[in-house]
């Protein structure tokens, strides 16, 4: 699918990933919309790439529900869904303190593999809706999951666990989706220089990126970006899940 002229929505498109595909989507012509929490993070963004900013909680069904009708009702039903919204707190299992609580395990699987089915299943019913294209497409989504969902780290049981989740839950969706012409995929980036990343020491960021086979650095968000675009132009890829990660294999820490 050529993005040019067609609606799409990318959650956590106020920072990081998000930013970068949301900017790359608008360079090649889409209308696009950002969907994130993070409001002054979502509006600089928007300011910069001329997208619509919507406020939402991707892990909320109303909010979600709501942000999806009103980015429709500036653009139309979204053609396009890439879903980059994602938290990645660390802990163990058992600390110091005792087990981990599990409220901290439930809020990143709602908000990382939740959030991520349920603006799936939102979108992909405007989706089903629309005139399919020349090819018979009527859209294509794409998640985000991480290298953590298969050698997931000390410390990243809740993280790995949501993320494994995504990976699970993409060739079934793409099974399911494909009578009605709507491609899913995911991406697993690896070690990629995000805010987060890129707030930790410097020595901590050149020892990150030389861990990394080749090329030994940390990855550029617009990488990530430049992958989510081939991906909505290929109409032959389909429920698959691509590393994203200079042959990065992750030790136990």
């Amino acid at each position: 699918m050529n993005p040019q002229g067609h609606a799409a929505l990318v959650t956590g498109g106020g920072s990081g990933l998000g930013a970068a595909t949301a900017a790359a989507l608008a360079a090649a012509g889409a209308k696009v919309a950002l969907l994130d929490v993070n409001e002054n993070a979502m509006h600089e963004v928007a300011a910069q790439t001329g997208a619509l900013a919507v406020k939402c909680d991707v892990a909320d069904a109303d909010s979600a529900a709501k942000a999806v009708a009103a980015a429709r009702a500036q653009h139309g039903a979204a053609r396009i869904l890439v879903n980059c919204a994602g938290i990645g707190p660390a802990k163990r299992i058992v600390g110091r303190d005792g087990p981990m609580p599990l409220a901290d395990f439930e809020r990143v699987i709602k908000i990382n593999l939740v959030g991520t089915f349920n603006m799936l299943r939102l979108v992909a019913a405007d989706m089903q809706a629309l005139s399919p294209l020349a090819d018979g497409e009527r859209g294509v989504i794409i998640s985000t999951s991480s290298v953590a969902a298969y050698e997931g780290q000390i410390g990243q049981a809740a993280y790995a666990a949501s993320k494994a989740g995504i990976v699970g839950l993409t060739l079934p969706a793409a099974r399911d989706l494909a009578r009605s012409g709507i491609r899913v995929l995911a991406i697993a980036p690896g070690l990629i220089a995000t805010p987060m990343m890129l707030n930790l020491p410097a020595e901590v960021q050149k020892s990150l990126g030389e861990s990394v086979p080749f090329p030994s650095r940390l990855g550029h968000a617009h990488e990530f970006s430049r992958l989510a675009l081939h991906l909505i132009e290929n109409s032959l890829m389909n429920g698959e899940v691509i590393r994203l990660d200079g042959a990065l294999r992750l030790a136990p820490k």
